[in-house]
């Protein structure tokens, strides 16, 4: 494949990154538009607890991308990658023109869970996909190609998104998203060469992943650990609002920032993670541990919650690409299913913190305490990462001691 064949087949990929972000993350600037729309009795009440509720609507999406990825690697374990990639966007625009479309809060949430079904699988897919177009030793930099997508959503898209959402109503931006998804699907329709499934591939295979402890243990980090970030990015448009005393107009420019930091982690992550995963890792969450501590102290000011924003979205996304190796590296000749249980658990992560802090702020402990939650679930993950390594290293020496006696 020459260059620029690359070059476009990478960006078609990344797109539908970008579009997964605008998906995902733009329901967290709208919760207001949302809980307004949908929950108006509830709204008028308590404007808190009606945001609130709306947060379901990220949990939902939540569940459904835990639930979809490792069902949807298991049945299309012998579907070639690039057909599987398209028939994955094709789910991502009818489920979001169903949320659009939706009349009642409930049909919003069935909508949200029938569009996150696709998500996992298309960064475990697009991201393999990916590193087979950028030649071996490239899991980490493909994934992050992919990721790119999202966290230029974060930078440009998403807050484009929510100041359409807040200026026309959150069902147009939500047209929009199915708009981008559309586009991408004929991007890659034309630019991704057909690339054939796994050898040997099958759902019993697939299955053998779940047979090791430390594939549960390592898709436990990312849920408990990465939470954190959810915790805090969920509820961003109230805590500027709020808290720090700035007005709607001001909710994207936060969340611009928030995506530069994910964009510059990013791109620092995908290269420090094909060279020393374990080191990635817990560098990665004591990152995110005092970025998100930091949010927390200092969010009511507006020049701290900028810069914290930044830091909490840098240090969130520079850990992914290492996680994602690792549980790949873990699930042993299982790289679909590694790669799709990496998304179901970063969703996991996603409805935990944005239910947790959710439940803290309706408990009437502020916006903030949704950030207290969040550094308790890092320190919780920074524990089990230096447990999956211990564990791993006891597993590891005795094999290599094996090897040597054979020799």
């Amino acid at each position: 494949m020459d260059t620029n064949r690359r070059f476009a087949a990478l960006l078609a990929l990344a797109l539908g990154g970008f579009g997964i972000g605008l998906t995902e993350f733009a329901a967290m600037g709208l919760l207001p538009e949302l809980a307004r729309d949908l929950l108006p009795e509830a709204y008028a009440r308590s404007a808190p607890g009606a945001v609130a509720t709306a947060g379901w609507t990220i949990t939902v999406y939540a569940l459904g991308v835990v639930v979809g990825a490792p069902t949807i690697a298991a049945l299309t374990a012998r579907v070639p990658r690039r057909s599987l990639v398209l028939g994955l966007l094709g789910m991502f625009v009818l489920g979001t023109v169903a949320s659009a479309l939706a009349p009642t809060f409930a049909l919003v949430l069935v909508g949200r869970f029938v569009a996150a079904l696709a998500h996992g699988a298309y960064f475990g897919a697009a991201g393999l996909l990916a590193a087979n177009i950028l030649g071996p030793g490239s899991h980490g930099k493909g994934f992050a190609s992919v990721l790119a997508g999202l966290t230029a959503a974060n930078l440009v898209g998403v807050p484009l998104v929510t100041a359409l959402g807040q200026a026309h109503g959150w069902r147009v931006a939500y047209l929009a998203v199915a708009g981008v998804f559309a586009l991408t699907f004929a991007f890659v329709a034309l630019t991704v060469p057909p690339v054939a499934a796994a050898p040997g591939g099958s759902i019993r295979a697939e299955l053998r992943a779940f047979r090791s402890p430390q594939v549960w243990l390592v898709a436990a980090v990312v849920a408990v650990g990465t939470a954190g970030f959810f915790a805090v990015n969920s509820y961003v448009a109230p805590v500027t609002t709020h808290v720090t005393g700035l007005s709607e107009d001001v909710v994207p420019w936060v969340l611009a920032v928030m995506g530069l930091g994910m964009t510059v982690g990013i791109a620092v992550g995908g290269v420090t993670a094909d060279r020393d995963v374990r080191r990635s890792v817990l560098v990665g969450f004591g990152g995110i541990l005092a970025s998100v501590a930091l949010f927390a102290l200092v969010a009511r000011n507006p020049v701290g919650l900028f810069v914290s924003a930044f830091l909490v979205g840098a240090t969130s996304l520079a850990i992914a690409p290492a996680l994602q190796a690792r549980l790949i590296a873990v699930a042993h000749g299982t790289q679909l299913m590694g790669a799709a249980l990496n998304q179901s658990a970063f969703n996991v992560a996603n409805s935990v913190g944005a239910a947790l802090g959710g439940a803290a702020i309706a408990a009437g402990w502020g916006y903030l305490s949704s950030a207290w939650i969040g550094v308790a679930l890092v320190a919780g993950g920074l524990l089990l990462a230096l447990l999956s390594f211990q564990v791993g290293e006891r597993h590891e020496q005795p094999a290599a001691q094996r090897e040597s006696v054979v020799v």
